[in-house]
């Protein structure tokens, strides 16, 4: 008897403690785990201003307090497009082995200072060509930087595993060729694909090569679907293209009314899917109104596999810290919704079954007191 009440008292302060708001310092203290960031879009401003007056490139701003500042209100144009104009900037720092293994080191420790316990970062090799390199140089580059990034922060005690996605642009025409160059290092980290850029205008299918090749190939893709432009763009990146999950996604909320999930928006929910959501880039995108509003909360009490993330972290001028805490600010979330979502990436991460499990076993849901 005096077992039984133990367990019961235990599950009882578990299930008040889950329910519970969560302060500031409690959310930067959490496990965190982010599918969705891009490496061109979360360099240091400090660094920016260094390596593009290594190289002579004019910014809009050169001291990193104003040029951080100058990303966020740009980024805030509400126009998907001018938003991804800004990486102009960055990308031009990254053009020299230099430049992408300094980028890569500092992107790992960055996130291990945020509480980041698992990060898959992605980028498009094709963007870093104009210094000279070739695409292996350039994945050879990054994959350095990441791992001394790994190194140093496991010695800091802070230790975060790094997986890369590598992206075709999908206004342009070489996905296929990265489709191989994923395949090919695909056991030196690198764990899966996606096609980023504009959407609107740029159906997925265009690439439906480099996705059947992948397929083929037992690679995990992602794509960049229901951002920009709505449901067909997610039933095509799903039904036609196969991806494992969907980038953004907020858009597929055009598949719900009173409550009842259309057809796309069911096989999302039941085949589990997840969603790489990122609250604060899709309110500067316009693509969501508010963070009280974002879809986010709506499809996570409707079931489905939702996923908190940071898209880019210098342009939307976030962390996983902030978006959580918007979320408990502006939205009600709670410590259960915030290992509920870092759970629900963990378990749709590109990795491993066993591996995924250990992260969720041994280190996240430890750090939320279970």
């Amino acid at each position: 008897m005096t077992a039984s009440r133990t367990d019961s008292s235990t599950v009882s302060r578990t299930d008040s403690r889950a329910a519970s708001r969560p302060d500031a310092e409690t959310v930067r203290r959490l496990p965190k785990a982010v599918l969705h960031d891009h490496l061109d879009g979360g360099l240091r401003p400090a660094t920016l201003v260094e390596l593009a007056g290594e190289i002579g490139h004019t910014l809009p701003a050169t001291d990193p307090d104003a040029l951080a500042a100058w990303y966020y209100e740009a980024a805030n144009s509400g126009d998907l497009v001018r938003y991804i104009a800004t990486f102009e900037h960055t990308l031009a720092v990254m053009q020299t082995r230099e430049g992408l293994l300094r980028t890569a080191e500092e992107y790992v420790l960055d996130l291990a200072a945020d509480g980041v316990v698992y990060g898959e970062v992605r980028y498009a090799p094709e963007l870093m060509l104009n210094g000279g390199l070739t695409l292996p140089e350039v994945v050879e580059a990054v994959q350095e930087g990441l791992a001394a990034g790994m190194a140093k922060a496991a010695a800091a005690g802070t230790p975060v595993r790094v997986g890369t996605l590598l992206c075709g642009m999908r206004m342009f025409d070489r996905s296929r060729e990265i489709a191989d160059l994923v395949v090919a290092f695909r056991d030196a980290g690198v764990v899966g694909f996606d096609i980023a850029g504009a959407e609107d205008g740029f159906p997925p299918a265009d690439h439906l090569a480099a996705f059947e090749h992948l397929r083929a190939e037992n690679v995990p893709f992602t794509i960049h679907a229901g951002e920009a432009h709505g449901l067909p763009s997610i039933h095509q990146a799903l039904q036609v293209c196969g991806a494992q999950r969907i980038g953004h996604g907020v858009r597929i909320t055009d598949d719900i009314v009173d409550g009842k999930l259309g057809r796309v928006a069911a096989w999302v929910r039941d085949r589990r899917i997840a969603l790489e959501m990122c609250p604060t880039s899709n309110l500067q995108t316009g693509a969501a109104t508010s963070i009280a509003g974002h879809p986010i909360t709506r499809l996570r009490d409707l079931g489905f596999r939702v996923t908190l993330n940071t898209d880019n972290r210098l342009v939307s001028g976030t962390t996983m810290t902030r978006e959580m805490s918007l979320l408990v600010e502006e939205a009600g979330w709670t410590l259960g919704d915030l290992r509920t979502v870092t759970v629900n990436a963990l378990k749709s991460a590109f990795l491993p079954f066993d591996e995924r499990n250990a992260l969720i076993r041994d280190v996240v849901l430890p750090g939320y007191g279970i």
